[in-house]
């Protein structure tokens, strides 16, 4: 079925939405109950709740015969399907791409990652996140004939839609967004809307989200093979003039240190990032090869390790301390795997930042480690298509999006996980 679009496109949508909150807030509804309540015509409505039965949006459940008054003949009732609705979140790693789908209600259906070489192009990567969508299709055996949206999460910097953007950054190609062929190739896939967003930004929408006790205004911070952050302020997500804000990574934190892949010396990356990280300890004579070696040299009390960690999240907490005098967040959120390894990441931070504060602050924010794990991007994004879906409109808006109680843990390598 071709799909409106411009204006056309818009109104359609808005008469979904009516529709679909009419049934929310009311149960199974027939036609002309419904067209009572949206004010839409017969005709419109019929249009309206066909293209949604035939997207599997709503059922009917049952008809009018129970109540209905004369010889008539009885009238369809329709009512949402929560189940049959399906959301995509989408992260685009460095080195690898996560996948997670989840239905109306939240519940993760299916997740899995796959790998890829961190010079990979897109369209590769596109192909093999595609590829993982079918695998988990076939073993959780679900269908997106229902797929109210999509969420895709790329390394940032992503800059804003009208933003300039150059090609090339002191020579290299290196730190650039996402063509837009992603968002397209999912959208002709599975007609089904696209929300494209830096995946450490939509990983920290879904730390002040999840959970009860959501918060309004923090600061994320994502120690990787990068360092990405992302900033919350008043329940939203702030992405800036040009999508850059929270791009905590690119602030320069030692004038004459290593180069950086963004063009400049000594950013934040190249001291807190994982990479960073074991260069430093190889500096230091500890030849770490990867996180394994270096947890190993953390339970083992190494000076080496213990003195980098601590300099590197001593660097993050200045860092962190601006951006809290700016913001003045309830909590401060430093994610990656390499802090569940390293707990001393988030204690030195913590210590660094309430020096950097303002004397006078009695207290300053909460500074904990990510309660998700690094598929919080693929959350994130599922978080931000929930939040503009119309099926959801009226949720709270902390909708909650538990991994802890409803997320299991994904598996590496292409491996998919599925709920029983």
């Amino acid at each position: 079925m071709q799909m409106p679009t411009g204006v056309h496109a818009l109104v359609r949508r808005t008469h979904e939405d009516r529709v679909l909150r009419a049934l929310q807030e009311n149960g199974a509804m027939s036609r002309g109950e419904i067209a009572r309540v949206v004010g839409l015509s017969r005709t419109t409505l019929s249009e309206i709740t066909g293209s949604l039965l035939q997207r599997g949006a709503i059922v009917v459940v049952d008809t009018d015969a129970s109540r209905r008054e004369g010889s008539g003949r009885p009238a369809e009732r329709l009512a949402l399907d929560p189940a049959s609705a399906q959301f995509m979140g989408v992260d685009f790693g460095h080195r690898r791409v996560h996948v997670v789908i989840a239905d109306a209600s939240h519940e993760v259906m299916a997740s899995g990652s796959v790998r890829y070489d961190d010079k990979a192009s897109w369209p590769t990567r596109t192909e093999l996140a595609l590829g993982l969508v079918d695998r988990l299709s076939a073993e959780a055996g679900v269908h997106f004939g229902a797929l109210q949206g999509i969420g895709i999460g790329v390394p940032g910097p992503y800059p804003a839609p009208d933003a300039a953007w150059p090609r090339a950054v002191s020579g290299t190609t290196v730190l650039r967004p996402a063509p837009d062929g992603v968002d397209v190739a999912f959208a002709e896939r599975f007609d089904a809307p696209v929300i494209v967003d830096n995946n450490t930004r939509l990983a920290a929408l879904a730390e002040a989200i999840s959970g009860a006790d959501s918060v309004a205004d923090l600061v994320y911070v994502r120690l990787s093979d990068g360092v990405g952050g992302g900033l919350v302020v008043g329940g939203q997500l702030v992405t800036g003039s040009a999508g850059l804000a929270g791009e905590l990574g690119h602030v320069t934190v030692e004038p004459a240190g290593r180069p950086c892949r963004c063009g400049k010396r000594g950013c934040l990356e190249t001291v807190a990032s994982v990479p960073g990280i074991l260069a430093a300890c190889w500096e230091f004579g500890l030849r770490l090869e990867n996180l394994q070696d270096l947890a190993a040299a953390v339970a083992g009390a190494h000076p080496v390790a213990d003195r980098v960690l601590r300099e590197a999240a001593a660097a993050l907490g200045r860092v962190v301390g601006a951006a809290t005098m700016t913001l003045n967040p309830v909590k401060v959120v430093i994610g990656g795997e390499i802090t569940r390894l390293a707990p001393v990441i988030v204690e030195q931070v913590a210590a660094t930042l309430a020096g950097e504060l303002f004397p006078i602050v009695s207290a300053g924010p909460v500074v904990e480690a990510a309660r998700l794990s690094d598929d919080d991007g693929a959350l994130g994004a599922l978080a931000a298509v929930f939040h503009s879906s119309p099926l959801l409109a009226r949720y709270p808006e902390t909708a909650e999006v538990k991994s802890g109680s409803r997320v299991r843990n994904s598996t590496d390598e292409g491996a998919a996980h599925v709920r029983p």
